[in-house]
């Protein structure tokens, strides 16, 4: 055991001192695997900050949320569509409530693209028409003044609340509360103001929004015919019951619609398990496409390395002569030249690793995403490094202890 301790070290004595003697060639060589390593290291700390980031949106659309939309339907003809109206009604959510076991809560909600106006400020944005529960469906919570009321939904109140984003762009630092705002013909009261969200996992700004009673809606924004909605917004009582409530649901809206399980819906339902699945299938296809340019970035390297190899076996013919003719073993040169190849290797995984932390570090600051690093990643890192020196190295140290000690010795 002694003995192999002490021919690792020997070993690596004299690969230290064929590097150093060698400087600027090992530096270049080394520069494919660095830039692999890195590559492996940016990509799996962005593809778990990505992850984190969009599981974290999706999440802020709401607890369990469930949306419930019409799409056109060829066997009855109906031809509904998001922002269209539709076959969906007030009193289809009413149903799903009342009937599904797996659903805590359903809100209606339309929405439309409109000017907002205040003084000499005219900005376009969402003017969403819901009920007070909305923003508990929604997870929204109220930073500044109140909801509207049950009159306010009644009387088609002309009162709204707004998103941050809208807020901060029609009224700046001043407090919006109490203020009248113009959508269209009609002035409407600011009566309170959304906490911030931030964007959807699809890129959209969650606080650039006016929401109003919907009633209210129907009547001053967008003429829509009584109780007709552009969406269903459902909350299904745990993550686990997702699928389940999905199930009752679909089954309630074809038997109000009248339709029949073999035919084609005329309503769409989606989750948030749904979107997730969509972004993270996307995600490991991006990841699986970076890691592959990072291995052949590392294949480069690595042969990068075998090439070099070969040239110091060339160069230094006449010493592996001469330590062949004093007793070394075929073994002992090919695990000098191993060493040396896994060496040059390690130390490109290990200036990778440190150039990789250093872009995640600066990316994490600039996006202000959390990027961290698994543990595991640095040792897949590192023993690819490892793996790529002895994968490259094995054929120019084979042929450094296949040399004839005779004919090296005479090589000039």
């Amino acid at each position: 055991m002694s003995g192999l301790v002490v021919g690792l070290g020997n070993a690596l004595t004299l690969a230290f001192s064929a590097i150093v003697r060698a400087k600027v060639r090992a530096l270049l060589t080394v520069l494919g695997i660095l830039v692999g390593v890195a590559a492996v290291v940016i990509v799996t700390a962005l593809g778990t900050g990505v992850q984190e980031r969009i599981t974290t949106q999706i999440k802020s659309l709401g607890s369990n949320m469930i949306w419930v939309f019409p799409q056109p339907n060829q066997s009855s003809g109906a031809r509904g569509a998001r922002g269209g109206g539709g076959r969906l009604t007030e009193n289809d959510g009413k149903s799903i409530l009342r009937e599904a076991t797996s659903v805590t809560a359903v809100v209606p909600y339309m929405q439309a693209q409109a000017q907002v106006v205040v003084a000499d400020r005219n900005i376009a944005s969402t003017i969403a028409g819901s009920t007070r529960a909305y923003f508990d469906v929604r997870g929204f919570t109220i930073a500044a003044g109140a909801n509207f009321t049950d009159t306010d939904e009644r009387t088609k109140a002309k009162v709204c609340l707004l998103g941050q984003t809208a807020k901060e762009n029609l009224f700046g630092n001043q407090d919006a509360v109490g203020q009248v705002v113009r959508i269209g013909r009609y002035p409407f009261r600011v009566i309170g103001v959304l906490a911030g969200k931030g964007q959807t996992p699809g890129g959209e700004d969650q606080d650039d929004r006016v929401v109003m009673p919907v009633g209210t809606f129907r009547a001053r924004v967008s003429p829509t015919a009584p109780g007709r909605v552009h969406v269903l917004l459902v909350s299904a009582s745990d993550s686990r019951t997702v699928n389940r409530a999905i199930a009752q649901i679909g089954a309630i809206l074809r038997q109000r619609h009248g339709i029949e399980p073999d035919k084609e819906p005329d309503f769409g339902v989606r989750s948030q398990a749904e979107f997730l699945k969509a972004q993270e299938e996307i995600l490991g296809t991006l990841k699986a496409l970076l890691i592959g340019i990072a291995l052949v970035a590392l294949g480069v390297g690595g042969i990068g390395v075998m090439n070099i190899m070969l040239v110091s076996v060339t160069e230094r013919t006449r010493e592996i002569g001469i330590r062949m003719a004093i007793g070394a073993r075929e073994a002992d040169v090919r695990f000098q030249f191993l060493v040396e190849a896994v060496m040059l290797c390690v130390l490109g995984g290990l200036a990778g690793t440190a150039v990789g932390l250093g872009v995640i570090y600066a990316l994490a600051r600039a996006l202000g995403w959390s990027m961290l690093l698994p543990p595991e990643a640095l040792v897949v890192a590192l023993a690819t490094s490892f793996g790529t020196g002895i994968f490259f190295g094995f054929w120019p140290a084979r042929r450094a202890s296949r040399l004839d000690p005779i004919e090296a010795l005479r090589h000039e």
